[in-house]
């Protein structure tokens, strides 16, 4: 009898687990952790459903070089569209950039991309600043002002690179994308072992167990999400814009540019 109330009294003294006592649920830290869990194969899946996101709308963007002047305000509104999705891009990429760098586990060893994609990738950066950035320049000026000329060459010039660059990159993550489109329990398995046997492995496992799903899908479709909709919204937000591009002083300017390149 005394040994059971002892039990009781150790059982009893124990420390809660952690969150409140109360029963109430955990704190914040929780749902982040749950959000960003993954590791580095979650860190690829956001960085290919971002770029096949990209994929869809560059192709939409593209369409409407075929006929620029009836066009223009979907080429606008595409263009606002994508800012959200490009930097949702250019962060998942750059995370990866910098956890290899700064020498963290997991991301060492994954290994870093192909040299080529690597020598690549500051041009395609450089580019995809240049040509968001000369587009809402445009957007804000108008065609009325003395800037235009000199913006609208760097905003053409930089776009045909960036398309040029860009699709050097997507064909250089191909095989990465193709993965990911047909990715299966006995693949991550394949990718697991072959990482493990990495010399500077250790015990430590440094990706999700393949018998429970990837962690952190919430967190991936939700950024995939807000970045689509903060473009969206900001389209919306500049339809206003439009006018002064998509009236006759803007149409006539597209026409007569049209003509000095043919």
């Amino acid at each position: 009898m005394a040994n059971r109330v002892e039990t009781r009294s150790r059982a009893g003294s124990r420390p809660a687990p952690s969150g409140s006592a109360d029963g109430e649920p955990p704190a914040p830290q929780g749902l982040i952790r749950r959000l960003t869990a993954g590791g580095t194969e979650g860190n690829e899946r956001l960085t290919v459903l971002s770029g096949l996101l990209l994929i869809v709308l560059l192709a939409g963007l593209g369409i409407t070089i075929v006929d620029l002047g009836g066009l223009l305000w979907l080429h606008l509104f595409l263009g606002l569209l994508l800012l959200g999705p490009v930097a949702l891009k250019m962060a998942s990429t750059g995370y990866r950039f910098v956890r290899y760098y700064t020498r963290n586990r997991r991301y060492r060893l994954k290994g870093p991309p192909a040299p080529s994609l690597r020598m690549l990738a500051p041009l395609v950066v450089v580019l995809t600043m240049v040509v968001f950035i000369s587009g809402v320049v445009l957007l804000f000026i108008g065609p009325g002002s003395s800037l235009r000329s000199d913006v609208l060459l760097i905003h053409k010039v930089s776009f045909f690179g960036w398309i040029a660059v860009t699709a050097l990159h997507v064909l250089g993550h191909l095989p990465e994308i193709l993965r990911f489109l047909r990715i299966s329990d006995v693949t991550r398995a394949e990718m697991i072992a072959i990482r493990s046997t990495h010399p500077a492995a250790s015990a430590e496992p440094v990706e999700p167990p393949v018998n429970q799903p990837l962690p952190g899908g919430a967190g991936r479709w939700l950024s995939i999400s807000t970045a689509l909709v903060l473009g969206l919204v900001l389209a919306v937000v500049l339809i206003p814009q439009f006018g002064a591009w998509t009236g006759s002083a803007g149409a006539a300017l597209l026409h007569h540019h049209h003509h000095l390149h043919h």
